[in-house]
């Protein structure tokens, strides 16, 4: 069961870093928001995956939560400042 969860983890891990990319390497402020969003929903499935390891999904789950929230109004805030922008 651990090689699965350490299979899993290593490939979430190789996605992060193609997000990476599209951050560092995006032609457009919205490729590099996207690749945030994209990290972000990596690293949420990273500590879901980290707490059902070590037994203790129900704390890794609270600490998700608060993650996704913070991705959410973070995401919310700069549409808004880039639709204030003026940018299409």
């Amino acid at each position: 069961m651990n090689a699965f969860f350490l299979f899993v983890l290593v490939t979430l891990a190789m996605l992060i870093v193609a997000y990476l990319y599209r951050v560092l390497q995006g032609p457009t402020i919205f490729d590099r928001v996207l690749g945030l969003n994209g990290i972000s929903t990596k690293a949420i499935i990273l500590l879901i995956l980290i707490g059902s390891v070590h037994e203790r999904v129900d704390m890794f789950i609270d600490i998700s939560t608060g993650y996704a929230l913070l991705n959410l109004v973070g995401a919310l805030a700069v549409a808004k400042y880039l639709e204030q922008k003026g940018l299409p």
